[in-house]
């Protein structure tokens, strides 16, 4: 693959200059094509700042032109080979956040886990990483002091030439994090490096770890003031946040943990006066550069920064099926990422968000037996007043509730009295024609027939949930309500993981669990199972032929943003876009529902840093043993929970906020923002781990793999450009 290399920089005045900027503020103006150095660049004092919004540029756009045309990086597609979805595609194919569908080249390995050196979309993002470097540094060559006293910059221009460099410096630090994270031991240039054709030598992951946290430190008081710059330049809390990362990663990076430095920078960043954004939903929508919660961002226009990376491949990749691509503010989708069912299971509820088990109507076609009676008018062509057997046999069983004492009613085999028994002496025997029947006190019925042996009877039932789950476990019965008007039973109340069945009477000699866990009910059937704790309203319906419940949430987690509708849960063809539930995250809309200015490229921003990420940080580095306060702790990531709930009925206690659930709660908060890998290598769950997902290994059923990959390789074709590099260990 021919690639941009890191080697030959003399060509990157020439890429600069010519470059329109792609930010709102940020415009520069095209320089003359047939003669451009340096000189001719900064004789215009607007360049410095013109050719730092390229520096910015490099992450959010992938070539010279839009979308496409005059690539940074050729040998792959140019959408591909763009900063952001290469990160993406590193930081969450990888995991059981997302599949993608399609056959480009190799990109299924991502999921399986079994790429190689030769990969060419490591290839690519790896190169894009070291443009992105090359650009800073050249760029840090060409505002030094003695370039800046040559050309005679003075006062006001020389200041924000200092603060200039600063941003480019974190930009450089930026990138050679995400080579630290992926790569570990990488090819290492700064601006103090000739430009020319040399072989650079490969940096050790410590000295790497040491020169990242070197630059950001120095720079720290360089830089502007947290919120103090232009939207979407980079200020102080921004290399804050750099540092409390590095430092969260310390452990994996060097051996060395420094979870402590991590928690005092989440602390400076959460005193810098940011806030939560009130609707979860508004991070990821167009007009997102007006959010509270962004700390650094990459900025987009569709019509000014147009790629087919970025937030558009974040907003049409996921749009597929059933879905309506208008509703995302696009032309039409791509139908290609979706998500694992490991991922879903994070979730309480899913659907409509506050479901976790919806009533199943079950088989309406059974034979049924009308009850006529003073309860519904004598009318026997009423078919909510029936009986049904389910087996086909001649044995009826139904529930029928009586408002009144004394209840009168007769049964007939059809909508009509042709045939109708009724019971002369009370004696439990059916006659047919015989007198009424009448139920003594009213109330919720059992009612059971047998027309082979003309029997009945009659059980008068309160009903009531039973279980682990409950408040008093399987001492004693949660007592439910019928409801007239819906005909059913329910109750609303606190549940933890465990399980419940339905029991009548306090007693267990009628009581109903569900076999196949499909929502319908059989007589001393399995345990219902309660995976998430939380207050929950479930209700029991009896009226139906076939008997089923739901289970919902009173209060949800509106973060679950998943499209179930023709998507199953089940992965069994990763090509299949209708295999996995797709996502609703990522929107070319605004908050009033108004497309962005492209329908074909997105306006909305991508958060590379936010808030909620900062409080989560801190809770983890407290727990892994980093002082700070554990009361804040819970703090933060209750504040991070109610946003999610919509108040504090998500709220967890102290006894919950163990690592394993901040791991799950990042999750939750974070996913499809490139995350999810180095949290899952963090936490020693991406390889050589019992914890797996579908596809993982390259198995439906998820395997491990080697512990190897929790590292990309070097580039086969870098390896062979350049004798200073050796493989990391297992390729």
């Amino acid at each position: 693959m021919k690639k941009v290399s890191i080697y030959n920089l003399f060509f990157l005045l020439l890429l600069m200059a010519v470059l329109p900027a792609c930010f709102n503020d940020l415009d520069t103006v095209p320089l003359d094509d047939d003669s451009v150095t340096s000189a001719a660049v900064y004789d215009n004092p607007e360049a410095y700042r013109q050719v730092l919004a390229k520096l910015y540029a490099g992450l959010a756009v992938s070539g010279q032109q839009g979308p496409a045309g005059q690539a940074d990086i050729s040998g792959i597609d140019e959408g591909f080979g763009q900063y952001i979805r290469g990160m993406w595609y590193h930081q969450e194919l990888t995991t059981d956040e997302a599949v993608i569908g399609w056959n480009d080249k190799t990109i299924k390995d991502f999921h399986y886990q079994s790429w190689d050196a030769n990969d060419v979309f490591i290839n690519a993002f790896y190169s894009r990483i070291f443009y992105q470097v090359s650009l800073c540094n050249e760029y840090l060559r060409e505002t030094t002091d003695a370039k800046l006293d040559g050309r005679g910059v003075t006062g006001d221009l020389r200041t924000q030439i200092g603060n200039y460099r600063a941003e480019a410096r974190y930009l450089r630090a930026l990138s050679y994090w995400h080579a630290l994270d992926l790569f570990r031991n990488v090819p290492f240039v700064t601006e103090n490096d000739i430009v020319g054709a040399f072989f650079p030598q490969q940096i050790s992951k410590d000295d790497l770890f040491a020169y990242i946290e070197s630059e950001l430190l120095a720079i720290e008081n360089l830089m502007v003031a947290p919120k103090a710059n232009e939207y979407p330049r980079a200020d102080q809390a921004a290399v804050w946040t750099l540092l409390a990362k590095l430092y969260l990663n310390a452990e994996v990076y060097t051996g060395t943990a420094r979870y402590t430095d991590c928690a005092n920078y989440c602390s400076k960043v959460i005193d810098a006066g940011y806030s939560l954004e009130a609707d979860y939903r508004h991070l990821f929508l167009a007009d997102n550069d007006n959010t509270t919660e962004t700390i650094f961002g990459v900025a987009y226009d569709g019509k000014k920064t147009q790629t087919y990376g970025g937030t558009t491949f974040l907003v049409h990749a996921p749009v597929g099926g059933s879905m309506l691509p208008a509703d995302f503010g696009v032309a039409g989708g791509w139908g290609g990422v979706r998500t694992t069912s490991t991922f879903v299971a994070k979730f309480p509820a899913v659907g409509s968000g506050s479901v976790v088990v919806a009533p199943n109507p079950g088989n309406t076609t059974y034979p049924v037996l009308y009850v006529p009676g003073g309860y519904q008018g004598w009318d026997p062509t009423k078919t909510s007043t029936v009986l049904a057997s389910a087996n086909v046999d001649g044995k009826y069983e139904g529930y029928l509730n009586f408002l009144e004492d004394n209840t009168e009613f007769k049964f007939t085999d059809g909508p009509s009295w042709d045939v109708n028994y009724g019971d002369t002496g009370a004696d439990g025997v059916l006659d047919a024609g015989g007198d009424n029947i009448k139920a003594a006190t009213a109330g919720f019925y059992k009612i059971d027939v047998d027309l082979n042996t003309l029997t009945y009877t009659l059980l008068k039932t309160t009903w009531g949930l039973i279980g682990s789950a409950t408040p008093d476990g399987w001492n004693s019965d949660q007592n439910m309500t019928y409801d007239p008007t819906s005909n059913s039973w329910s109750i609303q109340l606190d549940l933890t993981p465990g399980e419940v069945k339905f029991r009548a009477n306090d007693d267990w000699g009628l009581n109903y669990g569900d076999n196949g866990a499909d929502a319908l009910l059989e007589k001393d059937g399995a345990n219902i199972q309660i995976a998430n704790a939380g207050n929950y309203k479930i209700t029991l319906f009896l009226d139906k032929p076939d008997h089923t419940y739901s289970i919902e949430l009173t209060s949800f987690d509106r973060r679950a943003l998943f499209v179930t509708d023709g998507q199953t849960l089940d992965i069994d063809d990763i090509s299949q876009f209708s295999n996995g539930y797709a996502m609703s995250k990522w929107r070319n809309v605004t908050r009033t529902g108004q497309p962005g200015s492209d329908l074909d490229f997105a306006d909305t921003d991508f958060p590379m840093f936010r808030l909620a990420d900062v409080y989560l940080m801190y809770a983890e580095a407290v727990l892994r043993g980093g002082g700070g306060s554990l009361a804040n702790a819970l703090n933060y990531v209750n504040l991070v929970r109610e946003r999610a709930y919509g108040g504090a009925s998500g709220d967890i206690d102290q006894n919950t906020l163990d690592l394993d659930f901040i791991l799950d709660e990042r999750a939750r908060e974070l996913y499809w923002e490139g995350h999810r890998r180095t949290d899952l290598v963090r936490f020693g769950k991406f390889s050589n781990t019992s914890y797996t997902w579908q596809w993982k290994g390259g198995v439906k059923e998820g395997a491990s793999v080697s512990s190897n990959f929790d590292v990309f390789p070097i580039p086969s074709a870098d390896l062979g450009a350049n004798p200073n590099l050796q493989q990391n260990a297992g390729y």
